[in-house]
């Protein structure tokens, strides 16, 4: 299966062509940024599928990140995939951003749990636990990065994510063993893989909002509209 994964979920804008049956990374491009997510992306697509023999149509899914993460990214993102599997008339599979860090962890499975942890800011943290199996020991959560460590229990962990170090000096505080693997965004082509390992059906291409945005509607009367 050959597969275009996207991801705008954090800190770039990233795209990958993956052929799932020789684990080829055909194409990819990477654009680090926080903003402008809605501007870059289509061309990034663009660039990455002029690489690939047969384009668009040799397609056989679509992947996007749906979080968490930013909200504005997770949106423009699966928007985008969204629409190419309209056209293409593809199915397109939402990968969690907590599985996708995880995901290059799970593949060197070793003893202890694995933490992913993306930066939820005002003090808090995304995060989720796996065995070292995969198993999820529970659904993706918001809060305290002490309380993410506290959910591992008496490790030892490995802690992956842009929120890595700030579990990592959690950890250490409490004398918890840990290896941090800080990233900025989730590996592409980890995207592509875990959705080449998911049901589609199973895996829809919804944002996952582990918690309400930040921007909230103004409380108070709405202002007059003035009618012409």
């Amino acid at each position: 299966m050959r597969i275009l994964a996207i991801d705008t979920s954090c800190g770039a804008a990233s795209v990958a062509a993956f052929e799932g049956a020789t684990r080829e990374t055909l194409a990819s491009g990477i654009l680090p940024m926080r903003l402008g997510h809605a501007e870059a992306l289509t061309p990034l697509v663009q660039r990455v599928m002029a690489e690939v023999d047969g384009g668009f149509s040799s397609l056989d899914a679509i992947a996007a990140t749906i979080g968490p993460g930013s909200f504005t990214g997770i949106r423009i993102g699966l928007a985008l995939a969204r629409a190419f599997g309209v056209a293409l008339d593809k199915p397109v599979i939402g990968v969690s951003t907590l599985v996708a860090f995880a995901a290059p962890l799970l593949a060197d499975p070793r003893p202890g749990i694995i933490v992913a942890a993306i930066d939820a800011r005002h003090g808090a943290v995304y995060h989720q636990s796996y065995e070292a199996n995969g198993r999820p020991l529970f659904a993706p959560r918001v809060g305290a990065p002490l309380d993410a460590i506290r959910a591992v229990g008496a490790g030892p962990t490995r802690l992956a994510g842009d929120a890595a170090e700030i579990l990592a000096a959690e950890a250490r505080r409490v004398g918890m063993a840990c290896e941090a693997y800080p990233a900025a965004y989730p590996d592409i082509v980890a995207v592509a893989r875990v959705a080449l390992a998911s049901d589609p059906a199973a895996n829809p291409p919804r944002p996952l909002y582990v918690k309400p945005p930040d921007a909230k509607p103004a409380a108070g009367e709405a202002i007059a509209r003035r009618d012409n």
